[in-house]
């Protein structure tokens, strides 16, 4: 008999969800607009727990592409981006016809260098070109050098796109991941920390900003009793029946945080005494990643050979599911084109590196499942 599939990343839901949904449905809100929109706004406005408004959205990506908007970047210009990172953090760059200039990670968040980010911004310059923003990703939940980044942002004059899809309940010295840029991005998709079935949202300064926001993303329609349109706009606003799904996921929250966090310190004891292979794990103190995936390196010359794909193989073949990490967007065909600083951090971990299943949901014999597998794979 086949076993159940153990996802790497499956939605999981808290028990209250169908009650705001069938709200929506009893109160004939079945639109991008409503209570349960405006409920789930202030559930993640006072999550984030910052002086920060929210506007959720169809999409993370869709919140990327008005963030990129809203810092005014358009055809020609060009946005700093982490080169690691999923398709969804660099295409909304594309749509506005502008260019991406791809930068390599550092090994202990493998997130965005700033030395990297400063060197590439300098030599632009020399080019004539400033870049427009500069978009960082927490990946996979660990943020980025916050404050490195901020140094490099003010000092330039350059705005920053913070990439918190992965990161939400995540902090960088005790402040929450989202409350960082001049706009910060979350995702609802489902295999995020929690979910509306899709959707995502960004985080604005003020009450101004989200307006234009909300402008943007309802097709632009000026103030008219006739339908008239001065800008082009975008149909990215979220249902009130998915925010229904996203106040109740809301509940639970922290409760999938820590239950994801409780998956890392599993991976973290399993692997303790298996040379040759190292867990993603915070830098310092500093950081507090809420490890929506666990992921690991492992480095074949310490393994006796043993590498990623087979323990992908091997996972695969008890039907559990792992996935290498992130190709970069540098060695993505549809960027081969684009321009890239760095050397080769993020190519390494791509080669080595393999994200583990994290999910909240994950049961003590989908543990001992993986347990398994792994242990047979190196002992």
């Amino acid at each position: 008999m086949k076993k159940d599939k153990i996802w790497l990343s499956s939605p999981h839901m808290g028990g209250d969800e169908m009650k705001y949904v069938n709200k929506a449905f009893d109160e004939n809100w079945i639109a991008p607009l409503g209570p349960n929109v405006e409920a789930f706004e202030n559930e993640l406005k006072n999550f984030l727990q910052e002086k920060r408004e929210v506007a959720v959205l169809s999409s993370g990506t869709a919140a990327i592409h008005l963030a990129l908007l809203r810092v005014g970047v358009s055809g020609g210009d060009e946005v700093i981006c982490q080169s690691f990172t999923f398709a969804a953090s660099a295409n909304p760059i594309t749509y506005l016809g502008a260019k991406p200039i791809f930068i390599d990670s550092e090994n202990e968040t493998w997130n965005i260098c700033p030395l990297t980010v400063e060197k590439a911004i300098k030599d632009r310059l020399t080019k004539g070109k400033k870049p427009k923003a500069i978009l960082a990703v927490h990946l996979y939940g660990m943020p980025y050098q916050v404050d490195k980044i901020q140094q490099i942002a003010k000092k330039y004059e350059i705005p920053v796109i913070e990439d918190a899809a992965e990161a939400l309940g995540s902090s960088f010295n005790n402040r929450k991941c989202g409350t960082f840029g001049d706009y910060a991005v979350l995702s609802f998709n489902g295999n995020k920390i929690i979910t509306t079935g899709g959707g995502g949202a960004l985080v604005c300064q003020n009450k101004e900003q989200k307006e234009k926001v909300i402008f943007y993303a309802t097709q632009a329609r000026d103030k008219a009793p006739h339908y008239q349109h001065s800008k082009i706009g975008y149909n990215y606003r979220l249902s009130n029946v998915s925010a229904g799904i996203g106040v109740g996921q809301m509940q639970v929250l922290e409760q999938h945080v820590n239950l994801r966090r409780k998956m890392y310190n599993f991976y973290q004891e399993l692997f303790e005494e298996i040379d040759g292979i190292s867990v993603f794990t915070e830098p310092s103190k500093d950081f507090y990643s809420n490890h929506w995936l666990t992921a690991i390196i492992i480095d074949p010359e310490k393994t006796g050979g043993i590498t990623k794909e087979d323990l992908r193989l091997a996972f695969e073949k008890e039907n559990i599911e792992s996935r290498p990490l992130w190709k970069p967007m540098h060695l993505q065909p549809v960027y081969k084109n684009a321009l890239y600083y760095g050397e080769a951090v993020a190519e390494n971990l791509f080669a080595k590196g393999l994200c583990l299943p994290s999910g909240s949901n994950l049961t003590n014999e989908d543990r001992s499942r993986i347990k398994k597998v792994v242990l047979t794979v190196f002992k």
